[in-house]
């Protein structure tokens, strides 16, 4: 038994679950989370299709002979470096190996490559005492900010 599950604060405890990191391309965020929500809210709270999306990186690789990328892709060569653009999408779920499952099928069914790039790790996660209508001055109801701007 790990000390967090004993730890509650007032402001909190913590609860344990898995971060599933995908990389993908931009375009396809979308279609990965409407699959994965197809098997699972993905819930944070009083959220749900929570995820975290990285600004725009790279990925590098070296295909080797009889890869997806040799055999479909007209003029690659076994071993050359090829770089793409691609993003962290990153999930959780509960700890909970049915629910990896589905999830993961979800995934690998929505993802452009046969070998999606994806690291699974076990963390703890924050969950807040909720209050709506809390008066922190902080909070972005009582901020005189409010909310962010949407990104599109």
């Amino acid at each position: 038994m790990s000390d967090l599950e004993d730890y509650q604060a007032k402001s909190g405890r913590f609860v344990p679950v898995w971060t599933i990191e995908i990389q993908t391309l931009v375009e396809d965020i979308d279609r990965i989370l409407d699959e994965i929500m197809k098997t699972h809210p993905l819930s944070y709270g009083r959220y749900q299709r929570n995820a975290s999306i990285s600004t725009v990186g790279r990925e590098t690789s070296q295909p080797v002979e009889g890869s997806t990328t040799t055999t479909h892709a007209e003029g690659y060569a076994a071993g050359e470096t090829e770089t793409y653009p691609m993003v962290e999408l990153k999930i959780s779920i509960k700890r909970d190996t049915d629910t990896l499952a589905t999830v993961m099928d979800a995934i690998h069914l929505a993802h452009h490559y046969e070998e999606p790039v994806i690291f699974l790790r076990e963390d703890w996660v924050s969950r807040a005492a909720y209050d709506p209508n809390n008066d922190n001055p902080n909070r972005w109801w009582n901020n005189d900010r409010g909310l962010p701007d949407r990104v599109e």
